[in-house]
């Protein structure tokens, strides 16, 4: 059963050695998702499950102590999900940041492990129910989700302008901050697609992993640096 959930942004940006000199500009996000992991602790979960999306090779579960990497980025920089072995496969972007967020708070409340999500759980009803899979892992799951929203928030966003984001956006926020499993299974998955916005898929997953949990939901933290839109919030 799930029994607590943090929403996170993306973007490997939030890793200062990936940021460099732009570091400080997230600084805010770093804290308001610190406070959201600290929410994660302190339900007491047998099991933490990172959540992301992926590309087709990268889809599906990755075990504790899977590692990823910021090379791609252009630094020396790895991340390892919790301890233990190295798994056969390193962790989509979404994940390693999120293993960062982990490293970073010292998470050791219970064992973690990654889920990626790719093709054929890229709609709706597949994400739901990987959502219900993933809450009935354990008596006490806690999920961290990481996801964006519309990268077309200003014309200097990565996917340009797009009058449709910001309401896109504002519902999604909504949705978050209320702890709304119906809203965010609403969600449109083409218009998402259409807008950039990575985090739908894993929203929809933390909508299917929520029914009938009865968890109150706090936004932490909204807005859209370089023109995406970025969430933080804890449900509990």
């Amino acid at each position: 059963m799930l029994v607590a959930a943090a929403v996170c942004p993306a973007p490997p940006l939030l890793v200062p050695e990936v940021a460099a000199g732009a570091a400080a500009e997230l600084g805010d996000a770093r804290t308001a998702c610190s406070d959201a992991l600290a929410v994660l602790a302190a339900s007491r979960p047998d099991l933490l499950v990172v959540v992301g999306a992926a590309d087709r090779d990268h889809g599906g579960p990755y075990p504790q102590g899977a590692r990823g990497s910021f090379r791609g980025f252009g630094v020396e920089a790895d991340v390892q999900l919790g301890e233990g072995d190295e798994g056969p496969r390193m962790l989509p972007a979404p994940l390693a940041v999120g293993a960062w967020l982990l490293d970073h708070a010292r998470w050791g409340a219970a064992p973690v492990e990654g889920f990626g999500i790719a093709e054929p759980l890229d709609d709706t009803v597949h994400c739901l129910q990987a959502g219900r899979e993933l809450a009935a892992r354990h008596e006490r799951v806690a999920l961290l989700v990481m996801g964006d929203g519309s990268a077309k928030r200003t014309l200097k966003a990565p996917g340009y302008l797009d009058e449709r984001a910001a309401a896109f956006d504002a519902a999604a926020g909504r949705a978050l901050a209320a702890a709304d499993v119906a809203a965010l299974a609403a969600l449109d998955p083409a218009l998402a697609a259409e807008l950039q916005a990575a985090g739908r898929a894993p929203w929809q997953v933390l909508a299917g992993a929520a029914e009938g949990a009865g968890l109150d939901g706090r936004l932490l933290y909204e807005d859209a640096p370089y023109g995406v839109g970025y969430f933080v919030a804890a449900w509990s």
